[in-house]
């Protein structure tokens, strides 16, 4: 794993703004991985619980700063990008994943969260539908005229895998629906594997030696993904539904129109109505009290289920409270999943070593001694930084407690000190120089992290940069994975990312390397060709900006729109312009940390070089958002200040931007219009100094309703 989690062990509360920019950057990276090995291997590389409270950590830190949210955040994407092999299907609706609570707390905050949002009076009822959450592989499927046309698994969210011909192998399926079905139907659901099956699959494959499998996810996951269809035929491949996307007639949200069903629970009655299988123990709960009555009663029932699941989802009943709640970056504000507690175990600490990440993070690891934890065998566990093994004491030779958060990265939670050695081990040392460049190691004051200061001349990182840059969502080049970036850079092939486009030169020397020849060498160099044009997002993520991933690289090509104005802008701020600086903090979700890094990152030469060196060998597509020319506030930036009345302000921000609006956190000379509400104090001041254009929230409701018979915008 490249990086490291540097803060873990400080509580959120403590953390210093540095440490949580450095915690923040660990926690995208490392979710980033589990990711790709959940959704695009079938090998989770870590448990639910263990995931889940990393992902629990990363969205506290980043309520206590908001301004240091990245792009690449975890609470900004869902899943990995779709694996090679199969067709790729765009999602016309995106299939996004959960948030999860783990507590009753957690779950009464989520009710509070639903009636804030929604302005509904602190004791109004909010009923939900629940139903467990199945542990298997999330599936759309696309119906036309009641007829079954296309299968696709979720992928990144976006873009799935077209997985057509191997659904239809599935009986529960229904190939035909029928009559008064609307004329696009996507539905969704979960592919699974129950556990009987899974122990007979796997009896049978290890009497033909073939390969087992860990748990009935991955045997699900693998069975979907075969290449011959006969295969997935011949594995016992079961389906629940519970969801829909694409439906002809529905709003760009997903609701009206087609969508005749009055809520979440007359769907499901729908569901089964159609044929398709829907989870017996989903229930409709008119309170929390009621939620979590369920939820106790499918824990006691789980081990005695014949499929696995981590937990209970819970979504909103009401549609038209769906559709105002709507979505965060990746996942509805109206469902949440209650998720079960998690499994620990006991091994030992073989050694600590230390690895070098793409940003120069140097990360201490522990080795232990393999032991299993919920199914999967751990034998490495991070040790985030030097105060994390300080704080618990964790030294070489002891017993430690592990959470398992992956088959090679679990969680070490505590140290079992009556079974430490006597006499007592040596502390844990960070060392003084890079193991990969020989480079001195430092710890910046206020930052918990050690790093290199070998910047690019260190192996590691430049290796690590060009991983990064050809990933799957960055540049995405098939057949050019990290195991081949290692080789072309060990060979002097590739040294810097321009190179890449470059590699038609070498086509002789690939083809001559062992296992390539000419066909895998005119493949991959197709496949470099095809990825010369790229959208300017794309772009900006790959260049591995730190704190700066895929959502932040869509909001900065969002505002400068091409590359030429974003580079003169980041190379203006650096040199002073304060205007130019003003814009970029005033984006909503850039602060000043993440400025900082961007302007850090122009002010280097060699940077700018690789960056015009990049240029001269690609077309950069400018970029073009949704169509939003019939929207009054399209291109305009919004400041919404004192108190709303109508909405809250979490759903007024996200209507604005959804019409084409840029809503900053402050008032400026770039802002066009100010919403105040009862309680506005220095924003209004200041725009009315500035000239800028005041309105009420009723007259706002009326500009962007189309009601501008009341309300004009000059």
């Amino acid at each position: 794993m490249s990086g490291g989690n540097e803060l873990r062990s400080i509580a959120v509360a403590d953390l210093l703004k540095p440490d949580a920019a450095v915690e923040l950057e660990a926690l995208a990276s490392e979710l980033a991985s589990y990711d790709r090995a959940y959704y695009q291997d079938d090998a989770p590389g870590i448990d639910d619980a263990g995931y889940d409270a990393l992902v629990a950590r990363n969205a506290a830190i980043e309520a206590r700063f908001p301004d240091l949210i990245r792009s690449d955040s975890p609470s900004r994407r869902v899943g990995a990008a779709a694996a090679q092999g199969f067709g790729k299907v765009r999602h016309v609706r995106p299939m996004l994943s959960l948030g999860n609570v783990f507590s009753d707390a957690d779950l009464a905050e989520f009710y509070e969260r639903i009636r804030r949002y929604l302005n509904l009076a602190a004791e109004a009822p909010v009923d939900v539908v629940a139903e467990p959450k199945i542990d298997g592989l999330s599936i759309a499927l696309r119906y036309e005229n009641g007829k079954f046309v296309q299968g696709a698994t979720r992928g990144d969210g976006n873009e799935g895998e077209d997985v057509t011909a191997n659904l239809r192998t599935l009986s529960e399926i229904p190939v035909q629906l029928g009559v008064g079905v609307p004329a696009v139907l996507e539905i969704r659901g979960e592919v699974y594997m129950g556990k009987a099956d899974f122990f007979e699959l796997n009896r049978r494959q290890e009497e033909k030696e073939a390969k087992v499998f860990a748990n009935p996810r991955n045997a699900a996951a693998g069975s979907l993904r075969q290449k011959d269809p006969s295969i997935t035929a011949s594995r016992p491949l079961r389906v629940f539904a519970y969801a829909w996307g694409d439906v002809s007639g529905a709003n760009a949200a997903g609701y009206g129109g087609g969508v005749d069903w009055p809520d979440q629970w007359h769907f499901l009655e729908r569901l089964r109505e159609w044929g398709f299988p829907v989870n017996p123990l989903a229930a409709r709960c008119d309170t929390m009290e009621d939620a979590l009555v369920l939820y106790h009663k499918v824990e006691t029932l789980r081990a005695g289920l014949d499929y696995d699941i981590d937990g209970v989802v819970y979504k909103v009943n009401r549609l038209d409270w769906q559709e105002r709640l709507g979505f965060v970056s990746r996942a509805p504000r109206w469902a949440i999943a209650h998720k079960f507690p998690a499994e620990r175990a006991q091994t030992q600490v073989l050694d600590i070593k230390v690895q070098v990440g793409r940003t120069g993070t140097i990360t201490p690891v522990a080795h232990l001694a393999p032991v299993t934890v919920g199914g999967v065998v751990v034998q490495r566990a991070t040790l985030h930084n030097e105060d994390y093994i300080a704080e618990k004491d964790i030294r070489v030779g002891d017993t430690v407690v592990i959470q398992r958060a992956g088959d090679v990265i679990p969680q070490v939670l505590e140290v079992a000190l009556a079974a430490r050695p006597s006499p007592p081990p040596a502390k844990f040392k960070m060392p003084d120089t890079c193991p990969e460049c020989g480079s001195l190691t430092m710890r910046e004051e206020g930052q918990a992290a050690w790093r290199c200061s070998g910047g690019l001349i260190c192996p590691a990182q430049a290796k690590e940069r060009l991983k990064h840059f050809v990933s799957r969502d960055a540049f995405d080049i098939e057949g050019l994975g990290g195991k081949h970036i290692e080789a072309f850079r060990e060979e002097g092939l590739v040294t810097t990312p321009a190179d890449i486009f470059r590699l038609a030169a070498r086509r002789d020397e690939i083809a001559a390397r062992e296992g390539w020849g000419e066909k895998s060498a005119d493949k991959l160099l197709q496949a470099i060709e095809d990825r010369r044009r790229i959208e300017l997002p794309r772009f900006i993520y790959a260049l591995g900006i730190r704190q700066i991933g895929q959502a932040t690289a869509r909001v900065l090509a969002k505002r400068y729109l091409n590359l030429r104005a974003w580079r003169d802008a980041m190379v203006a701020a650096g040199n002073g312009d304060q205007d130019a600086y003003a814009a970029l903090t005033d984006i909503d979700g850039i602060g000043p940390s993440m400025a900082d890094d961007l302007i850090g990152f122009f002010k280097e030469v060699h940077n700018l070089q690789a960056l015009d060196d990049l240029g001269r060998e690609l077309d950069v597509e400018d970029f073009v958002g949704a169509n939003d020319s019939d929207s009054p506030v399209a291109g305009k930036t919004v400041v919404f200040t004192g108190t709303l009345e109508k909405m809250g302000r979490s759903e007024a921000k996200a209507r604005a931007e959804s019409l084409g609006a840029k809503v900053a956190g402050s008032v400026s000379k770039n802002t066009d219009i100010l919403i105040a509400g009862p309680g506005a104090g220095s924003k209004l001041k200041k725009a009315e100094d500035l000239g800028i254009r005041v309105v009420s929230e009723d007259e706002w409701l009326a500009l962007i309703d189309g009601n501008q018979a009341q309300f004009t915008l000059i």
